[in-house]
């Protein structure tokens, strides 16, 4: 490709490119739980966790209620169907359990997507509560009912049978305090397959689906980091959320690029590996004029940073940056990544790791 040109993409395996993204955010979501969990007292994960479910509830709940074929229903039905389908559509595996037009129960099943593998042993409650406190408990205020809550009856940290517990309607106003109750020790009702709710055909095609599950994850990395900013000392947030990208992009470039079809090999395949990289989040890249030692690629108004405030893009790019240079220092002959704004794009230059 010449120097300037948009990168076409049309000849690179953009579905590949698509899940790698998904798979590698993913697994930067939870590094970034494990890093922060283990630096940091267990009130902060809390907080942290809290504010970042808020930040997603507020951005997602309501304005999906039509697309997944909500509106009308019973408000504790309605919630426990959102968050089976959203979940669903982000690749989490989460029953419907309908006791009642008052009471519904959702049931997460196991592998968790949060804590995939062995990690879920190194997450501490916390992360589970701030969860609960962020968003599920919020339903009710969002829907303008207070007398909806939500009753958690089994946890994942706690080793009972997994995230649990079901939305219900009062028949009083809750505080803010009853919003989130806990009533270990009940049972969930029998799973139904025929009960089980789907999205809308209409509003969902495999290709919808495919890049809704790569937003899921990609939405869950930036508000995380823009929560964790909020939550601890600027300094020490960004060293946390910096080596997590490292580590991870070092752990997760083969995977990555036997999904794309690239090369390990010279700067020509890094810069390559880098460009449908990119193409798997819908990011625009060129190739700029550069010299032989070298490779610059321009990255069109990065879709990781585009609903972030000034000082959050800031501090989302000084830690999402970190995610590539990880992935080039893994080439058999390592690369270095150097980034700079330039506008609203990012000049990325690859040199070979001077020996």
């Amino acid at each position: 490709m010449s120097e300037g040109a948009l990168f076409d993409c049309s000849s690179c395996n953009v579905e590949g490119a698509i899940q790698a993204q998904a798979q590698l955010h993913h697994a930067y979501l939870l590094g970034l739980q494990l890093r922060v969990s283990h630096q940091v007292s267990d009130d902060d994960v809390e907080r942290w966790m809290f504010r970042l479910f808020r930040k997603q509830h507020e951005e997602k709940f309501l304005e999906s209620f039509e697309k997944l074929g909500l509106t009308g229903l019973p408000d504790a039905v309605a919630c426990a169907k959102y968050h089976v389908l959203s979940n669903s559509i982000g690749g989490v595996n989460v029953e419907f359990l309908p006791e009642s037009d008052q009471k519904a129960w959702v049931r997460f099943r196991y592998p968790r997507w949060m804590y995939f593998g062995p990690a879920l042993c190194g997450v501490p409650v916390g992360v589970s509560r701030g969860f609960l406190k962020g968003w599920y408990a919020h339903n009710g205020v969002s829907l303008g009912n207070p007398r909806l809550g939500y009753v958690c009856v089994s946890e994942d940290m706690t080793e009972e049978f997994g995230l649990c517990g079901y939305f219900k309607e009062y028949d009083h106003e809750l505080s803010e305090d009853e919003r989130l109750q806990f009533a270990k020790g009940e049972i969930p009702p029998a799973y139904c397959a025929s009960q089980q709710p789907e999205p809308p055909s209409s509003h969902w095609n495999t290709e919808r689906l495919r890049k809704a599950n790569r937003n899921y994850a990609v939405d869950f990395v930036r508000n995380a980091l823009v929560a964790l900013r909020t939550t601890l000392p600027e300094e020490q947030a960004l060293a946390l959320a910096r080596s997590a990208a490292r580590l991870t992009g070092l752990q997760y470039f083969q995977e990555t690029r036997f999904l794309t079809g690239c090369n390990d090999g010279d700067l020509v395949s890094a810069v390559h590996y880098l460009q449908v990289m990119s193409a798997g989040l819908g990011d625009e890249s060129e190739l700029l004029d550069s010299p032989s030692c070298e490779q610059r690629l321009r990255i069109r108004s990065p879709r990781i940073v585009r609903a972030c405030e000034p000082l959050e893009r800031v501090f989302v790019l000084n830690a999402w940056q970190c995610l590539w240079q990880g992935a080039l220092a893994s080439f058999r002959d390592m690369k270095t990544l150097s980034v700079e704004e330039q506008g609203d794009d990012l000049i990325l230059t690859l040199t070979e790791l001077q020996r």
